[in-house]
């Protein structure tokens, strides 16, 4: 880190309270070695979490997994966070989400509700999901709805529902939601072991970019409509989390504290609220200081004129793709290991769809 490099104060807190979850999707960014964090953290230990994020400034709490709605003490865990000033937003797969339990978190104070779906037909969906699931997921937004919550509904795009945006965009319309998020997928845990099947071409990314922005004008002021392209087909990365260590943070069930969710993968010494204060982790940790600013950069990022607009793009997917977390985001087509991405894309392009069964679905932990 540079000498002269600010320390900000977080905004944001993800609370990955469980990597269990009943469903199996093929993309999930949840580590590989899931039995890893299952010696997840008690309520008294979340709660010190919250307690500690918000005397540091985090104004939004977001509570995700896996599937949040599987730890029992979800509702006393949102309304600690509401009782400290954070908005508080659960991100579900709606398996779980009865009206009951619904309520409870209502009164509790929870005050947003994003729900995942896989696709807009019940039989893609329900075999993406690994689970029956489609019509639980709409009976659970129509029960957000009808507590008057704002509903984001997220949808992960891949090579195997890319081609029926228009059909995904009309059912989230159908749903009411204030908010819909097509994010493209990223090609971490899960996702990376699948990247072969999941990785659309160009002429599918352009179809659906041609969707998006129709339906952006036709739902303007009705519906916000999110569009996160894949990196790998970007000219530039994405300046990660916002700059490494500069506004988020994300605290896993076992209590590993990192900059960003795919940041346990990288070569650095952990980070455990267990046995630091958030404040210290933040502030002084190997975990987060590595990469924070722009001093660690190599060329060309050090000399580059975007080098604080991206911060050299993403260091897990840097040390993913080269093995080193200091190079420059292979997406990035200034990259010397920029053939690696271009080689994937070839891939994608030169394929036809692949078969269903080539698919590794993440393994149920309920």
């Amino acid at each position: 880190m540079d000498s002269d490099t600010r320390v900000d104060r977080p905004f944001g807190l993800l609370a990955e309270l469980t990597y269990r979850c009943p469903l199996a999707c093929a993309y999930c960014s949840n580590p590989l070695e899931l039995a890893a964090y299952d010696d997840e953290m008690s309520t008294a230990e979340w709660q010190r979490v919250f307690t500690e994020a918000a005397e540091m400034g985090v104004l939004q709490c977001h509570l995700s997994g896996g599937e949040p709605l599987l730890r029992r003490d979800l509702t006393d865990l949102v309304r600690t966070a509401a009782d400290l000033g954070m908005y508080t937003n659960l991100v579900t797969s709606a398996i779980g989400f009865s009206r009951s339990r619904a309520e409870g978190l209502k009164e509790a104070g929870l005050d947003h509700v994003q729900v995942s779906v896989q696709a807009d037909e019940p039989s893609t969906s329900d075999r993406i999901a690994g689970i029956p699931s489609f019509e639980r997921k709409l009976k659970a937004a129509a029960v957000v709805k009808d507590l008057d919550w704002p509903l984001t509904v997220n949808v992960v795009l891949h090579r195997q529902n890319i081609d029926r945006v228009a059909e995904i965009i009309a059912l989230v319309e159908e749903l009411d939601a204030d908010r819909i998020e097509l994010a493209n997928t990223q090609y971490y845990g899960w996702a990376w072991r699948n990247r072969a099947a999941l990785l659309p071409s160009r002429d599918q990314l352009a179809g659906a970019e041609e969707v998006v922005r129709a339906a952006r004008e036709r739902l303007k002021g009705r519906m916000e409509i999110l569009h996160v392209l894949p990196d790998y087909y970007s000219e530039y990365p994405k300046p990660c989390m916002g700059g490494w260590a500069a506004r988020q943070l994300t605290v896993a069930p076992n209590g590993d504290a990192l900059p960003c969710p795919a940041a346990q993968t990288l070569p650095l010494p952990r980070a455990s609220v267990r046995e630091d204060s958030l404040k210290a982790i933040w502030e002084d940790s190997p975990m987060f200081t590595a990469f924070r600013g722009t001093g660690w950069m190599q060329d060309p990022c050090r000399t580059c004129d975007r080098r604080e607009l991206d911060f050299g793009g993403c260091r897990c997917q840097a040390f993913q793709l080269t093995g080193d977390p200091a190079r420059t985001d292979p997406v990035c087509h200034l990259s010397p290991d920029h053939h690696l991405v271009t080689d994937a894309v070839e891939v994608a392009n030169a394929a036809g769809r692949q078969a269903d069964e080539e698919l590794v679905p993440r393994p149920h932990r309920a």
